[in-house]
């Protein structure tokens, strides 16, 4: 044998050897068919459609995002202006984009305050009424970066929950056109109440000093008698519910209220981890243990130290779960004693780590699919994938001789290379993903169709078989390259610009067209230049 060709048959088979180790794994004896179709399966990734989960579609509500930044810039502006001794009556919110800020004492001061800290996203303006009123409206580019923001940011964090709950090639993408919709699929998962649960949690920590040594029973009570005179809070405090950690001062809900600083020392973005922790007091209920990222330790650790004796809230989604007193400096460390359920806890701690979502979601779409669908469509897409490869196997002999039974190898090995880099890769694969190998069968006959036919048109010139061989691969090389980079680059677009199953069959027929030129050009050629050394001169070219 020529050792050029021999070494070509080494690689081949060195390469079928890869291949089927990638699908079903180093077969152990005795083995069973069913043991090869447990690996199988356990090395393909199937989509939602294939085995069955939940799909659903989000709308994240942005223009709370927008709402809370003015509260934010509302608040900063307020300080800003007590610590600038700049007098005014108040500032108050007309609507998510406006703000009306009444009675300054100083427009000059006022004027270059608010430009040098809120120009760049704020417009300031006169505002009619008596005194010197002022108007701040947001502008239309900060209010598309926030809302662009929002969404863009609910997408990373939902995405950092799902991926906690250990779910296999989970989808959380931007849907739809502008309406801040997320598509979420989630194949294999079959509670979609539980996703939900950790999806729409909120989890925004914050840890806040305590300004008054009492609980009061409602709202009411806690405006009324918390500040030094009637009905006025102390500067830059509020009053926010929790739960009743004593029997004394509670209403009969069980619910106090806690008059707090409103800046927190510590957020849930300073967190590193949370975990939680069996209770030390109450078997079978477990705390969520929480480590502070090592930027904010030094500051958690003076804010402790400057206020030992008194108590820190502990506030998970605007509620106070407990006000423990600070015996000493903390720097790195906190716990959430809130008597949980161990499942509660897991999940709390879960959300916790990957963070608060940025504002509300509305459920627009949810339904479940199946494992049975799933069964079904994968038994139908075999079922349509083996009689293509039988219809063209029956074609390709009929007509082009023994010369088919060389396409027939070259498109077998093209499905087996396929299959095994969707197994390598971890690529899902979906029901439009077994469309894309049943159009990568038709790719392949249509290469070897071009292959042979000029190969024929080469015989008819009376050229010998081998030479007839090579100029038919050498001639069909351009037109093959053309079809498939123009296939290619159609399903570039479809994966750039599409999304899920989409995306699905833009990967398998990108990877069957690659392997195809593999196949039909170089497998193919191989095939050939052994039958041919092995035929005696003179001998008959079955095509």
């Amino acid at each position: 044998m020529n050792p050029n060709l021999k070494w070509k048959a080494i690689f081949i088979l060195s390469l079928v050897l890869l291949c089927v180790y990638g699908l079903v794994g180093r077969p152990s004896f005795p083995t069973s068919w069913q043991g090869i179709k447990n690996n199988l399966s356990a090395r393909l990734k199937l989509g939602l459609d294939l085995q069955g989960g939940t799909h659903m579609i989000l709308q994240v509500q942005v223009q709370e995002a927008v709402a809370r930044q003015n509260d934010l810039v509302r608040d900063r502006l307020a300080q800003l202006l007590r610590d600038r001794s700049v007098p005014f009556d108040g500032i108050e919110r007309v609507d998510d984009r406006h703000m009306l800020v009444r009675n300054v004492g100083n427009s000059s001061a006022f004027r270059d305050l608010t430009r040098d800290n809120f120009g760049a996203d704020w417009d300031l303006t006169v505002a009619p009424g008596p005194g010197e009123n002022f108007s701040l409206a947001l502008k239309p580019s900060a209010e598309t970066a926030i809302r662009t923001n929002t969404l863009t940011q609910a997408v990373e964090t939902i995405t950092r929950r799902i991926d906690a709950l250990g779910l296999v090639e989970p989808v959380v993408v931007p849907h739809g056109r502008g309406d801040n919709e997320i598509l979420v699929q989630l194949p294999g998962e079959g509670d979609p109440s539980r996703v939900k649960a950790i999806i729409q949690a909120g989890g925004q920590l914050e840890l806040k000093l305590v300004r008054a040594p009492r609980q009061f029973t409602s709202e009411t009570d806690c405006l009324t008698n918390a500040g030094a005179s009637l009905g006025v809070l102390p500067p830059n405090t509020h009053c926010v519910a929790g739960r009743n950690e004593t029997t004394s001062g509670a209403t009969a809900a069980g619910e106090v209220w806690y008059l707090l600083e409103r800046t927190a020392a510590v957020t849930g973005a300073d967190l590193r981890t949370a975990q939680p922790r069996p209770s030390g007091q109450i078997p079978g209920r477990y705390d969520v243990l929480f480590t502070l990222a090592a930027a904010a330790a030094p500051r958690f650790g003076q804010f402790t130290e400057a206020n030992i004796g008194q108590n820190m809230a502990i506030v998970l989604d605007g509620k106070v779960y407990t006000a423990p007193t600070i015996r000493g400096r903390i720097e790195d460390e906190g716990m959430i004693e809130g008597q949980f359920g161990q499942e509660e806890a897991r999940n709390l701690a879960l959300v916790l780590r990957a963070g608060a979502l940025p504002a509300s979601i509305r459920y627009l779409e949810e339904r479940t699919v199946g494992p049975s669908l799933g069964a079904d469509s994968i038994r139908q897409g075999v079922y349509s994938s083996v009689a293509s490869l039988i219809g063209v196997m029956i074609f390709m002999f009929w007509y082009y001789r023994m010369a088919g039974l060389n396409a027939v190898l070259a498109l077998a090995l093209n499905l087996i290379i396929l299959m095994a880099a969707l197994a390598y890769t971890g690529a899902v694969l979906t029901l439009p993903g077994i469309a894309g190998v049943i159009l990568t069968i038709g790719m392949g006959v249509d290469s070897n169709v071009l292959i042979f036919e000029r190969i024929r048109e080469e015989l008819r010139t009376g050229k010998a078989n081998m030479s007839a061989v090579e100029a038919g691969f050498e001639r069909a090389w351009l037109t093959i390259i053309d079809t498939h980079v123009t296939t290619v680059v159609s399903a570039a677009f479809l994966f750039a610009f599409g999304t899920g199953p989409v995306r699905g069959f833009a990967v398998t027929l990108v990877i069957g067209l690659l392997s195809n030129l593999f196949t039909a050009v170089y497998v193919s050629r191989t095939i050939f230049t052994w039958h041919l050394s092995r035929q005696s001169r003179g001998a008959e070219l079955s095509i």
